[in-house]
């Protein structure tokens, strides 16, 4: 793949938006489908194995891709935590409607029967809410954002900037992986996670340090019972679903590991796939609404073994 610098991406992707947005309008815009089904090899990426969390239930398995270019402490301690079986054994502990899904050690809160983190693990991490902008690359999308002046793409993550302060960070969307605080901005350490199961919780963008994102199975987790204590945590720790291991999927031999690709968010068919996300011309739709949030643009995952224009479809998350 050849290489381009950071400003000629950003003006290929800008240029693309509008392109795609022009053909809308002249009635020739395509369809999420046909957009996927035009795609080609280099419009897919695969995980990286040491970037790859599989959250293991009887259930099946979760896939999530970390981001350590944006909370790069928490990720170290995330892959060390996973790598030394920290959470085998431990639980989902809530399950919050219309919010978030948190695991880690139900006695965490009992100095005498919580878990060790483990050696090497550190106990305490900084903040890491947000990040210099310099040195990404994103496909901005072409509509305003209600919590940040531009939101768009980084490397397949949602993302917001602020051109002012010269920062930028995770957007709270179905599916993001955070990790929990107490009070203090630098009170968390990764071994309480939290993913977002509900309507996208754009007011704790900057408040808590996001880690990645659900790539495949949040349905696993979205269905769980509700539990009926306090900001839905279980009152009955019967109710809490067993967790059988949290593994990195460098950990995992390889014909074990889960054969992805991801769409790329930086290439001009994703700009296409926006705008057809934008203005929807599927059969059933009578209006196009000319506008889309971040949250509300789908990342496409498919199986590698059938990486296949026909059968790129679409898990929105």
């Amino acid at each position: 793949m050849r290489w381009m610098p950071h400003a000629a991406l950003f003006c290929l992707l800008t240029a693309a938006l509008p392109a795609a947005q022009a053909q809308t309008a002249a009635g020739k815009g395509r369809t999420m489908q046909q957009v996927l089904d035009s795609s080609r090899p280099g419009d897919w990426r695969t995980l990286d194995p040491k970037n790859t969390l599989y959250l293991e239930l009887a259930a099946g398995r979760v896939v999530i891709e970390l981001a350590p270019q944006f909370a790069p402490a928490h990720v170290a301690n995330i892959r060390a935590l996973a790598s030394n079986g920290y959470w085998n054994g431990l639980s989902i502990n809530r399950a919050q409607d219309n919010y978030v899904v948190q695991w880690g050690d139900g006695n965490a809160e009992d100095a005498a029967k919580r878990k060790p983190l483990g050696r090497g693990i550190k106990p305490k991490l900084p903040a890491e809410f947000a990040r210099k902008s310099q040195g990404l690359a994103m496909t901005v999308l072409p509509d305003a954002d209600g919590w940040a002046p531009q939101a768009g793409f980084v490397d397949g993550f949602p993302a917001a900037r602020d051109s002012a302060t010269g920062s930028s960070w995770l957007a709270h969307c179905y599916g993001t992986v955070g990790a929990g605080r107490d009070m203090a901005a630098d009170s968390s350490n990764g071994a309480e996670l939290y993913v977002v199961i509900g309507q996208s919780p754009r007011h704790l963008d900057r408040n808590i340090t996001t880690v990645g994102r659900v790539i495949q199975g949040i349905e696993l987790l979205s269905a769980l019972p509700r539990g009926t204590g306090p900001l839905g945590f279980y009152a009955d720790p019967a109710q809490r679903t067993p967790i059988r291991a949290i593994r990195l999927a460098s950990d995992v031999p390889k014909a074990e590991r889960a054969k992805l690709e991801v769409l790329r968010t930086d290439t001009p068919l994703f700009a296409e796939l926006v705008e057809s996300r934008r203005n929807r011309r599927d059969d059933w739709y009578l209006q196009p609404a000319g506008h889309i949030n971040i949250c509300n643009v789908p990342v496409p995952v498919r199986e590698a073994a059938a990486a296949t224009p026909a059968a790129a479809k679409s898990k929105k998350r």
